[in-house]
């Protein structure tokens, strides 16, 4: 079986214990997925989607390790790029075999029972990437576009037309 990790807000944690994770549409709006990682030995790769998570408003995000058939197909890519069709456990070894795993995001096109569910623990709130991987010492964009509805936004746009 397969271990994987869901970020979720802590406000979510007791219905998710009680009734599962329940599917969500993906970017393209086509699909309706439960997004997750593989769990992997290095923590970062594993939870890196929790400061992008945070920039949607949320405070406090807590990780729910579930477990998966390994013979469960599920969709494994880089979250800009076309996603592969494979196994749960080849998935798994995918990311954690990959040179750089940052921006990778698994798919698994059903909703997660309570009971395969292993258990709800809180993670460090500053783990992983903002906007895109990589981007740790670069300004973000300041466009009145890119920041729409982004938390301190307008100090940003200030910053932005500042300089141009």
């Amino acid at each position: 079986m397969a271990m994987f990790v869901h970020l979720t807000s802590d406000k979510n944690a007791p219905r998710i214990e009680r009734r599962g994770i329940r599917v969500r549409r993906s970017a393209d709006a086509v699909r309706r997925v439960v997004f997750a990682m593989p769990v992997t030995r290095n923590y970062y790769i594993s939870n890196q989607w929790l400061r992008e998570l945070k920039r949607g408003g949320q405070r406090t995000i807590v990780a729910v390790n579930f477990r998966i058939p390994d013979d469960q197909l599920v969709l494994v890519g880089h979250y800009g790029a076309q996603h592969r069709l494979v196994t749960a456990a080849q998935a798994s070894g995918f990311v954690s075999k990959s040179d750089n795993a940052e921006g990778f995001e698994v798919l698994i096109p059903r909703r997660i029972e309570a009971s395969e569910i292993h258990s709800i623990r809180p993670v460090k709130q500053v783990t992983g990437w903002r906007y895109f991987p990589g981007s740790h010492g670069r300004a973000p964009c300041g466009c009145s576009y890119c920041q729409r509805s982004q938390i301190k936004a307008r100090k940003i746009r200030d910053k932005y037309e500042a300089t141009t």
